[in-house]
């Protein structure tokens, strides 16, 4: 995997479909858990816990588990509901496992016509895992894939691995696949190409800083920052992309985001993007298209 280094200022003018100025995507990831792992080390499960002092991975951790099963039981509805009040489609991501353990949230993403990202198998079993055994990395993608294909009924077409936790081999494989596009790299407000030995797949970054997990667990903001920042990274790119276009992702997870006391900062986010003509509700999907459209590829 290799990209290269091109400053902003010195890139080609990027143009959205109708004029639009910045690409928006709200992503709401749709992650499921094992409760314990056959291991005496701690366990990650693809994000901090909420208590501290982490148990071995093969005791049951009932409180960080069950805090972020509110997301699944709770956090997710009240997150589904909005977007259905503000007529948005959040782009979702989702791990294998929630298609068999938390299949309603899958269903209820599908009946809401809501782009599905392929997102690891299990929340916390990481790629990096696997970094010095490029087969198990892509038997594990693989069994993703084929999970995600007959749940979602169509071949995937994007990844973002389990806390953004990929590989030097990850773009190559899912090339080899044949997808369209990449997540896990942070580095920009554009799209680009990532040169692979299987071809070119476009980076379309997630962001871990416009993120509920950053702002509200690491970072300990309240829901009117939380809602402020969210509003200042959009005016500012807003303004930037008069000149060529931009992409804003906010992350957000349901176990998070998805409280009573922190949903409206979303909502009112969602509302202050509606008012700017120059949004462009897009998937990432759409992105990516777009993009090599513009590359002639």
């Amino acid at each position: 995997m290799d990209y290269e280094y091109t400053p902003i200022p010195f890139r080609p003018k990027l143009q959205w479909p109708d004029g639009k100025r910045l690409a928006l995507i709200i992503t709401y990831n749709l992650e499921t858990w094992d409760v314990v792992k056959d291991s005496d080390e701690p366990y990650y499960a693809g994000g901090p816990s909420r208590l501290p002092d982490p148990l071995p991975a093969n005791v049951a951790d009932l409180p960080n588990y069950t805090w972020r099963e509110y997301g699944q039981r709770v956090g997710i509805w009240r997150l589904f509901e909005l977007a259905d009040k503000l007529g948005i489609k959040p782009s979702c991501t989702m791990n294998a496992v929630t298609c068999h353990r938390r299949k309603e949230m899958v269903e209820a993403a599908l009946d809401r016509g809501c782009e599905i990202v392929a997102h690891n198998y299990e929340q916390g079993e990481l790629l990096t895992n696997f970094a010095h055994d490029r087969d198990k990395e892509r038997d594990l993608i693989l069994r993703t894939l084929d999970v995600y294909e007959q749940a979602v009924g169509h071949k995937a077409k994007g990844w973002l691995s389990s806390s953004l936790r990929g590989t030097l081999h990850t773009a190559d494989i899912l090339a080899e696949q044949g997808l369209l596009f990449y997540c896990d790299l942070l580095n920009d407000d554009q799209p680009y190409l990532i040169n692979t030995d299987n071809g070119p797949i476009v980076s379309v970054p997630y962001s871990n800083e416009i993120n509920d997990f950053t702002l509200l667990t690491r970072g300990s903001y309240t829901t009117d920052e939380f809602r402020d920042i969210m509003i200042e990274e959009l005016d500012v790119l807003y303004e930037e992309a008069a000149d060529s276009g931009r992409i804003m992702n906010v992350g957000i997870h349901p176990h998070v985001g998805g409280r009573a006391y922190r949903v409206r900062a979303l909502a009112e986010f969602v509302e202050h993007a509606k008012s700017l003509d120059g949004v462009w509700w897009a998937t990432r999907e759409e992105v990516a298209n777009s993009y090599l459209q513009q590359q002639g590829s």
